[in-house]
């Protein structure tokens, strides 16, 4: 059984970073997804794939994975890129794209 130890992006739904700064150690899959006949609902055997745990550092992640014997594999985040862009900047004369309506 494999672990993974990630720190979470933000969604698609967020503007802000909130719930990106804990560290989070949850088990990749063991058997595939199948689809049930009659309903049409996925359905697995794999019961670790629903445990997620949550840490405040990665360190404390890796401890317990370690103490606890679970094989893991820990994904570094990748540096946010920082655009500074104020209001006037969409009407500025050296504007990169062109204005239109």
């Amino acid at each position: 059984m494999l672990a993974r130890i990630y720190q979470p992006a933000k969604t698609a739904m967020q503007s802000g970073k909130a719930k990106t700064k804990a560290w989070v150690l949850e088990f990749a899959p063991e058997s595939a997804r199948r689809q049930d006949v009659l309903m049409g609902w996925t359905q697995t055997t794999d019961m670790d794939g629903q445990t997620r745990l949550s840490f405040e550092t990665k360190d404390e992640a890796v401890a317990y994975a370690d103490r606890h014997g679970i094989a893991f594999q820990v994904f570094d985040p990748k540096p946010a890129k920082k655009i500074i862009k104020a209001y006037a900047d969409n009407f500025a004369f050296g504007r990169k794209q062109p204005w239109t309506h």
